[in-house]
This record gives structure tokens, sequence and C-alpha cells, in this order.
């Protein structure tokens, strides 16, 4: 009885000892996994990589370091504030004149317009909107994120592109690394960095929410970035970022019932703005292509019908002037243009864009359904000017 008592307790105490050891084994191997999963988000090191290759500030499945990101551009936004000037158009009459002097004073309101820009290069180029300089400018002032204030002129602007270039002295700006804003995807992450309602240097974060967008009837040329990150009255010129810390776009504009953000901003893609800033620098405006004062306008169901068309795809020409190159080219009112050298021009946008590319001397290629049958224009593109006065 004494054995079979024995034996049963060194059964037992054997399976509680290979239980503790199985225990120990499996607690061991649960912290050992917790340390490798933990360890890489405390390392610094893939983030350091990342700013030293180019790459997104960001560590596998996370999102990119905005503080890291808005630390290394923010100093390179600036505040911009013009004083415009009007004038009263009666003080061009003589008999106006006459009975209240010459005094050009009485008769002139000045104000104030303010926005936004971004340092491009190291020794004092601006860029920013066109709109926020506006068309009578009497004196430009732009204030640096150390709230050093220098005088600015007018290198060029470009009310198409709503884009204009400024200068002012200075040597070692802070600047931002151009990105190519062609890679954008829809969903990427971007911030916006502006000085809105002049309340001070101010970072939004948001997303591209769709590439290419026109049709929105901000300006002639409308190749915009639309974004959900808060663009208010103020930020227009300042820079949005990727998030490899990157120049992607110039915000310009929102969409808005309010007068305030509702989700809604548009921005000049850094490859459209960088070209136009090169322009603008070395000639003073941009050179682009015109076929003269013609009128297009997008296809709805009921001038398919009347025209009996296939589809709603390309730009009717409405009316135009008898003395422009399109008139002496062969295209008419009532033709409607499906690709210009090549390009489609599914809507007016993309038409103007394509005749705006276009090199002036040069003669391009219109393809035309004109009553159903399809033909082929060469019409000569001249040289549109855009220059303006500078301060």
């Amino acid at each position: 009885m004494f054995k079979r008592v024995a034996l049963l307790f060194l059964i037992l105490l054997c399976g509680f000892a290979a239980g503790l050891v199985v225990t120990g084994r499996m607690r061991s191997a649960g912290e050992a996994d917790a340390r490798d999963t933990a360890a890489p988000a405390r390392s610094p090191a893939p983030a350091a990589e990342a700013v030293q290759a180019g790459r997104p500030l960001s560590i596998p499945g996370q999102a990119p370091d905005f503080a890291e990101i808005a630390a290394r551009t923010v100093d390179a936004v600036v505040n911009i504030s013009a004083i415009q000037v009007a004038r009263s158009p009666r003080m061009n009459d003589p008999m106006f004149r006459f009975f209240f002097g010459d005094d050009r004073d009485m008769f002139t309101r000045r104000g104030q317009s303010a926005g936004s820009g971004v340092i491009v290069s190291s020794d004092g180029y601006v860029l920013t909107n066109n709109h926020v300089i506006g068309e009578h400018v009497e004196a430009i002032t732009v204030v640096l994120s150390d709230q050093r204030e220098r005088r600015a002129r007018i290198v060029g602007a470009d009310p198409l592109t709503d884009l204009a270039v400024l200068k002012i002295e200075g040597r070692g700006l802070p600047t931002i690394q151009w990105g190519d804003s062609s890679r954008l995807r829809v969903a990427e992450w971007v911030l916006a960095i502006g000085n809105p309602y002049q309340i001070g240097q101010t970072v939004t974060l948001g997303i591209v929410s769709a590439i290419g967008r026109n049709n929105v009837n901000l300006n002639s040329y409308e190749e915009f970035i639309q974004t959900d990150a808060a663009i208010n009255p103020g930020n227009s010129g300042g820079a949005l970022i990727n998030g490899r810390g990157e120049l992607v776009g110039i915000n310009t504009s929102i969409f808005t019932v309010t007068g305030g953000y509702q989700g809604i901003g548009f921005a000049v893609p850094s490859n459209l703005a960088r070209r136009v800033m090169d322009e603008l620098i070395e000639h003073g405006e941009v050179r682009r292509g015109t076929i003269g004062t013609v009128t297009v306008v997008a296809l709805n169901d009921r001038l398919v019908e009347e025209l009996r068309l296939e589809g709603k795809r390309g730009a009717l020409v409405w009316e135009m002037r008898r003395d422009s190159p399109a008139f002496a080219g062969g295209l008419r009112p009532g033709d409607v243009v499906e690709a210009v050298n090549g390009q489609p021009t599914e809507d007016p946008s993309q038409f103007w864009r394509a005749v705006h590319n276009a090199a002036p001397g040069s003669t391009a290629t219109f393809n035309v359904n004109r009553g159903g049958r399809r033909t082929e224009l060469k019409i000569a593109i001249e040289r549109e000017s855009t220059r303006r006065r500078r301060v």
C-alpha cells in the first residue's frame, strides 16, 4: 500500500515539474516576441536613414514623421503683404480735373492684400500667387519666419496659372526641396503651410483628394491638386508638402460656401509651378502659344443631340474672331476639337492646355469633328504675352 502511494506521489511530482518547464518556455517565448516587435518602434535608425536617403520620413506601417517634416520646411514659407492702389478713372477726364484739380491723392484709394509665399532659392526668389500681389500694386513686403521684413520686387507674374515670382535681398535663405508632382497619388499624406487670416504661420494636415482637377472655373489654365488639408484665406501662395518633405504644390484657392475651410482646397502642381517660375525668371513672362480669340464650351446632352455626336468628349468651338489664326487655319464655329497635336481634348480645359503648350511659331494639328465628319486642320501658333509691369 505504501509503495502504491509513493509511486502515485512520484508521478504527480514529475507532472508538476514538467508543467513548470513548459509554462516557463512559453512565457519566455512570448516575452521575446514582444521585444522583437517593440524594438524597431523605439529605434530611431529607420527614420534617420529615411531622412538621409530622401525617402518618406516614416517607419513601415506608420504615418510620416510630420513634426520632422514641418521642422525642415516651415522656415521657407513667408508672409506677403501688398499695398494696392486704385485711382478714380475720372482723373483722366480733363473737365473733371478742371473743376476738382489735379490732386491725385484725393481720388486715390489704398488697400492691402495678404497671403503666403515659398522661398525657392537661397538668394531670395519667392514663389506665390498672382492674386496675392494684385494688379495695381504699389509696394510689397515679405516677412520671414524670424519676423525680419524685406522689400520685394516683382520678377514676373502669370495670370493664367495665378502664379508670380518675387525677389528679395538675402543670402543663405531657407528653401524647400522640389518634389515631382506627377508621382502624387490619391490619399497620399500632405501638409499645407501658410499664414491664414494673418494669425501667423500655420501647418495643417490632410491627404491628396484628387489630381489633375480642372473645370473648377478658377484659372484659364487648370490642372490642380485637390486636398482636404485645411486651407483658408491667407494660405494662398503657401506650400503643399509631401511625406518626403518636398514641395509638390503651391496652395491657390478653396471651394467654400461660407468663406472658410470646407475640406476642398486646390494647389498648382509643383511641376507646372517650376516651369512657370523658370520662364518668369528668365524672360519676365511665360511664353505660350495662342490661336487668337476663340471661345470653346463643354458639350452637354442637348448639344450632342443637336450636333449628332457620338459622345460628350471634345471642346465645341462656340465663337471666334475672323482675324484669328484659328479662322485662317480653317477652324469654324460648330467644330468639335477632339485632339491637338495628338493630345485628347475632352473638355475646354484640356483644349487650352494643349494650345498653350504648343510652341509659338509652330504649326499645330487639330483633329476636328465637323457635322459627323472628321478632318485634320493645320493652324499656326502665335505667341501670347502675359508680361506685366514690375514694382
